[in-house]
């Protein structure tokens, strides 16, 4: 049995650190039993090196590969779909170890494993997965060396420096494609992963039947504004419009995907934004009213909301521009009024009752709408995150029994009883403010901002916002949801190691505003350089662009990088010195320090023969590199550089430590 035919051991221990720093990243996404398979598979290869194991033969590796399809369907409940490839292809890459007996092999295996590296950028794609990356890249790279089995790969960190070196020199090259290369669509999508950019918001809601509402602090987008940061109370981002109630349900109408923008009129001055949004696997996009989103991808729907034609999986950058005062919509469609007041047929007889009182006592709807909200003022309702199920008359029951609930609660009230007192009404959720940061001068908003309020219409007037919610808890909407839930348990208690809920040390909130910069800052130079901001940024480079300038731009830059690299490397104006001489030289410096000088006209032979004389610890090692060195200069052994540099530092380690100076 051959112990590895053609397969240095130092490419198979580099292998083997490469293989755990791959799967390191994936340790949250994978079921248990992969680290298992790796500890065993990585034992086994071992035992295999030292001649103490055998290959697996077919019948074994047929059964691991059952056993690893067992695995991910008891594990994913499912063969398909991202997850359960990501734990199929990482398995494979283990197993992989198992069979390799040649270089071949080998470099299927190196080559496998940059795949690998790439899938973790599926689950995570923050500055911190970017640099980790480059670590079992450099340990993939360190392989590749070790496969040439020459002197200088027998030892690790010579490997480690050589493969360090060439992603460094492949460096220039790298972010000249990153500038110049074309950013093309994806010719199709990939699922996004279970756990990864689920949105707070949904196409329905149903405040009836939560019993508490998840406070998630994971971050929905960030908002970078030209000029001065609008107040909080003003921050009301746009995602969906909810116009169908079934009773206990709101949710979008069908008329709502209809590709015709509503009309409307432009007023006051404009806000100029961009947003840097997180995946939600979503086709939503969020801006203010009414906004502007120059996004190639996306259009107005009929309810003033923007959308794209395919999901938001990955951060996205975009810019806009909304007017907060424009008016919407002041000729709306008889069927578009019509949807806005549609209610069931039977259920919630009181509320229906208190709108027909309503309508009586103000015939005016901005006089009923101020009446409504005037009401939840000075009611002793209670904004919670944590209310009771409602029954059948749901909204009976909020209103004028448990009075409890948040702004899905009190939207979806108002907009019941303003339909039942014949005013037109929806209700629209998205988010609502966001945090300021200074370091970086942009709103960062996440789930727990998900936010619900209500438009009605009125004629020449158009459609306009209200929020019921800011009656009952003001500060929800000038200060945050920290300070909307009073003496409620504490924010975020499910979360104890979300930095969030320890903003009041001041020095840990500034490490924590400061580490979100530096990823905004990523989010928006690196992942969000796509197409439209590429052409953007090479137009203010060289003007009117074309892909023939690009396509030259890019040769050209590339060959002449190329070129410096080769001329830095080769260096030909310099003449080639005497490598063997130079490794003598530094054996003699090397024992100058150490008292043993060489004399005039000492011979090789000579000198090392006296050193051992005075060095007689290290008389063997002096031995050994000098006989290295004649053999290559006098003997006609092949020169060989790698050979005079190890038996130079095996002197090196010989001598004591205590004169190195």
């Amino acid at each position: 049995m051959s112990a590895l035919p053609g397969i240095p051991r130092i490419a198979l221990t580099w292998l083997l650190v490469a293989q755990l720093l791959v799967i390191l990243p994936h340790l949250l996404h994978l079921p248990l039993w992969v680290i298992a398979l790796w500890l065993g598979a990585a034992g086994w290869r071992v035992q295999i090196f030292r001649m103490r194991a055998r290959y697996p033969n077919g019948w074994a590796k047929g059964g691991l590969m059952l056993v690893v399809l067992a695995g991910v369907l008891l594990s994913r409940g499912t063969l398909v779909g991202l997850d359960a490839a990501v734990v199929l292809l990482i398995a494979t890459f283990i197993l992989k170890l198992l069979e390799m007996r040649t270089r071949r092999d080998a470099l299927v295996l190196i080559f496998l494993g940059f795949f690998c590296v790439v899938t973790a950028y599926l689950f995570e794609d923050g500055i911190v997965a970017a640099l980790y990356s480059l670590l079992p890249v450099t340990a993939l790279l360190a392989a590749l060396v070790g496969l040439q089995h020459s002197g200088f790969a027998e030892r690790p960190w010579p490997t480690l420096r050589l493969a360090g070196g060439l992603l460094l020199q492949a460096l220039p090259l790298m972010l000249l494609l990153f500038v110049f290369f074309p950013r093309m669509g994806p010719l199709w999508s990939l699922p996004m992963p279970s756990d990864k950019g689920v949105t707070g918001l949904s196409d329905s809601m149903e405040p009836a039947d939560i019993a508490e509402l998840s406070r998630s602090s994971a971050l929905a987008f960030r908002a970078s504004f030209e000029g001065p940061v609008p107040p909080r109370d003003q921050l009301y981002w746009r995602a969906l419009t909810l116009e169908r109630f079934d009773g206990r349900r709101w949710s979008q109408s069908n008329y709502a995907e209809l590709p015709s923008a509503p009309q409307w009129r432009k007023a006051g001055e404009p806000l100029d934004y961009s947003i840097v949004m997180q995946p939600s696997g979503k086709p939503w996009l969020f801006a203010l009213d009414v906004g502007e989103v120059a996004q190639n991808e996306s259009r107005m729907m009929t309810d003033f909301r923007w959308q794209r034609r395919r999901p938001v999986d990955r951060p996205l950058l975009y810019q806009a521009r909304s007017w907060p005062q424009a008016l919407r919509e002041a000729d709306a469609e008889p069927p578009a009024l019509r949807r806005a007041l549609q209610l069931p047929e039977q259920g919630d007889p009181r509320s229906r009752a208190w709108a027909a009182e309503l309508q009586r006592e103000h015939p005016q709807a901005e006089a009923l709408v101020a009446a409504l909200l005037q009401h939840f003022n000075r009611e002793p309702y209670v904004y919670t995150l944590r209310p009771q199920p409602l029954g059948r008359d749901s909204i009976d029951e909020f209103l004028f029994d448990t009075r409890r609930g948040f702004c899905a609660h009190y939207a979806g009230a108002m907009t019941f009883v303003l339909r039942a007192a014949g005013i037109p009404a929806r209700v629209v959720t998205g988010y609502q403010g966001g945090e300021l940061n200074p370091s970086g001068n942009y709103i960062q908003v996440r789930q727990f901002d998900a936010h619900a309020w209500v438009e009605y219409w009125q004629p020449e007037q158009g459609w306009r916002s209200v929020d019921p919610t800011y009656q009952v808890a003001p500060q929800r909407i000038e200060l945050g949801l920290e300070d909307a839930l009073g003496e409620e348990d504490g924010f975020l208690d499910d979360q104890p190691f979300s930095p969030l809920r320890y903003r009041e040390l001041a020095w840990l909130n500034q490490l924590r505003l400061g580490w979100e910069n530096l990823n905004y800052g990523w989010q928006r130079w690196v992942l969000g350089y796509q197409g439209e901001q590429q052409l953007k940024l090479l137009h203010n480079w060289f003007g009117s662009l074309d892909w023939q300038r690009l396509a030259l731009a890019l040769v050209g830059t590339g060959t002449l990088l190329i070129g410096l690299l080769a001329l830095w490397l080769l260096k030909p104006w310099q003449q080639r010195a005497d490598p063997q001489r130079q490794a003598f030289r530094r054996f003699e410096r090397l024992l100058a320090r150490h008292g043993v000088r060489r004399q005039a006209g000492e011979g090789a032979r000579a000198f090392a023969e006296r050193a051992g004389r005075e060095l007689p610890a290290q008389a063997p090692a002096i031995q050994a590199f000098a006989r290295c060195f004649e053999a290559q200069r006098y003997a006609g052994q092949p020169a060989s550089r790698a050979a005079l540099r190890q038996a130079l530092g095996e002197l090196r380690r010989a001598l004591p430590w205590r004169l190195l100076r």
